[in-house]
């Protein structure tokens, strides 16, 4: 499940690992305060974003995000990651005795607050919600 808690849209973008098949959608919108439930298979590993102020093209082509744009030109990011500054949700599902691995990574930079919380309650979160490399 994939829930904006932000002010304002954000379009998260999603892309599995090499050999990983891709989940039902690589990229979708999302208005303040809306979620979306996303099937991924067993075993899948990847990562999300946000993506911001994005806009589409006044020919109804030219899909572009100021912030996480995957260059495709459209809302589906199809397999390509985001342009920094992106602030990153790492998952490896179902892995080694079938465990859950997440964080949280500024590897990219940072552009939304993240917040990951499983479902099941018995793990921590684990969240960025402002921009650490900026103290660094």
């Amino acid at each position: 499940m994939v829930t904006n808690s932000c002010g304002y849209t954000v379009w998260p973008g999603i892309l599995s690992n090499a050999g990983v098949a891709p989940p039902s959608t690589t990229g979708f919108m999302l208005s303040p305060g809306e979620s979306r439930a996303v099937a991924v298979a067993d075993g899948w590993s990847g990562r999300m974003w946000g993506r911001t102020l994005c806009e589409q093209g006044s020919s109804g082509a030219g899909f572009a995000c100021t912030t996480g744009d995957c260059g495709t030109g459209t809302v589906e990011c199809s397999g390509r990651g985001a342009a920094p500054p992106a602030t990153l949700a790492e998952f490896t599902l179902a892995s080694v005795g079938g465990d859950d691995f997440y964080d949280v990574s500024l590897v990219d930079g940072f552009n939304v607050p993240v917040l990951v919380a499983p479902a099941n309650g018995s793990c921590p979160t684990t969240d960025c919600p402002a921009d650490m490399n900026a103290q660094c």
